[in-house]
């Protein structure tokens, strides 16, 4: 069972003008594809051929397999963080969860930006669901919280190739744009919600 590259949520304009769709086209239809591509040649043959992603990931040790595995999976996370009307604040139950972690919503935003801007490198941010609680963490290259037994709710991807088209080297405006514009607060909240009930 090929892994397959999962569709996008949206068209690849429909991040416009916050995201291109020149971004897209070389974010999701050369990079994205590229793992999935490397991912099904490491795995031809091999133990994994028939296993699900979220198995290749726990299998995997350090390397390409790994690498690849983890990249497709936060790949297809991010694009689905975000959304053509997103941006905002959670509500409900995830937006209690948010204050009792951080002291408010806007609190979480400010240290969610920090965290993002000051990711040195290649890497992710990621809001997680922990035992106690809810935290951002940061994870360097391909690597990915469910790995680590943190629940994922939202990331924003800030390897250079994810803003570099449309914000240069300006990584703080693509940050914000992504937390006022973008960030899809009902798939996180639908994370949370799922997340409680595994």
């Amino acid at each position: 069972m090929a892994i397959s590259l999962a569709p996008l949520p949206y068209s690849d304009n429909a991040l416009d003008p916050h995201i291109s769709d020149r971004t897209i086209s070389f974010h999701y239809g050369k990079h994205h594809a590229a793992y999935v591509n490397n991912l099904n040649g490491l795995i031809e043959g091999t133990g994994l051929a028939d296993a699900s992603l979220d198995q290749i990931i726990a299998a995997a040790g350090p390397g390409g397999l790994y690498n690849n595995a983890a990249q497709v999976w936060n790949h297809t996370f991010y694009w689905n963080s975000m959304h053509p009307t997103g941006g905002g604040d959670p509500s409900g139950d995830l937006a209690a969860a948010i204050d009792a972690s951080f002291g408010s919503v806007d609190a979480f935003k400010q240290q969610f930006a920090a965290d993002s801007i000051g990711n040195f490198g290649s890497g992710w941010t990621w809001l997680v669901r922990e035992a106690d609680g809810l935290a951002i963490v940061k994870t360097n290259d391909a690597d990915t919280p469910i790995k680590h037994g943190q629940t994922p709710l939202l990331t924003i991807d800030v390897w250079e190739h994810a803003y570099y088209l449309d914000y240069q080297n300006a990584r703080p405006a693509y940050v914000e744009t992504f937390i006022e514009k973008l960030l899809n607060w009902e798939f996180a909240a639908t994370n949370f919600a799922d997340s409680a009930n595994a």
